[in-house]
C-alpha cells in the first residue's frame, strides 16, 4: 500500500521526535529532549538529522483563515483536454502562481485530473478567480466545485506507528 523511500532508517526516539513535533513545532530542544528521554546535544543532532534526510521538510504557523477574511473555501476538480507532461506542466505552473490556491493535487479515479484547494473572500472573489484565472488555462476543460460547509478535521499528523521498527 506505501512506498517508502529506502535507507531512511528511524528508531523509537527518532518516530517521538517526529511526533512531537508535528503538533508542537515551536517546542525547545530542551523540552523535546526532556520528552524523549534524551539529553539535548543528542535530541538536537536527531532532528538535524531528520532535516537533513528530509523526512523533516519545514515548519510552520497555521492560521485562521476565516479571521483574515477569506470566509469560504472550494475544493475544485478539473479535467484536462490532453494527457501530456507540456499541458500538465504549464497548469501547474499557472495554479501555482495563483495564492488563493492553497493546494493542488493531481489525481486519479474520476473523470478529472487535478484537485484544488482555494481560499477567498466570498462568492464574487472565487467568481473572479475561476473567470479571470482558471477556466483560461489553456487545456482546461471542466471544472467542477465542491464548497466546504465546515472543516472536520486537517493537518492532521503522519502516522509514525507504520514505520518498521
Amino acid at each position: 500500500m506505501s512506498e517508502r523511500q529506502p535507507g531512511i532508517a528511524i528508531d523509537r526516539y527518532d518516530r517521538h521526535i517526529l511526533e512531537i513535533l508535528q503538533s508542537e513545532g515551536r517546542i525547545s530542544n530542551q523540552a523535546l529532549a526532556d520528552r524523549v528521554g534524551l539529553s539535548p546535544s543528542p535530541c538536537l543532532r536527531r532532528v538535524r538529522t531528520l532535516e537533513e534526510s528530509g523526512l523533516i521538510t519545514g515548519y510552520q504557523a497555521q492560521v485562521d483563515a476565516r479571521r483574515l477574511g477569506y470566509r469560504l473555501m472550494a475544493l475544485v476538480h478539473i479535467s484536462m483536454d490532453r494527457h501530456t507532461p507540456e499541458r500538465f506542466a504549464n497548469f501547474e505552473q499557472r495554479v501555482a502562481a495563483l495564492p488563493e490556491v492553497i493546494e493542488c493535487l493531481m489525481i486519479t479515479g474520476q473523470e478529472v485530473d487535478y484537485q484544488l484547494k482555494i481560499r477567498v473572500e466570498d462568492m464574487d472573489d472565487y467568481q473572479r478567480l475561476l473567470l479571470e484565472h482558471i477556466t483560461p488555462i489553456e487545456g482546461v476543460t471542466g471544472v467542477h466545485s465542491n464548497f466546504v460547509l465546515r472543516p472536520v478535521f486537517g493537518n492532521r499528523p503522519i502516522s509514525t506507528d507504520l514505520v518498521a521498527h
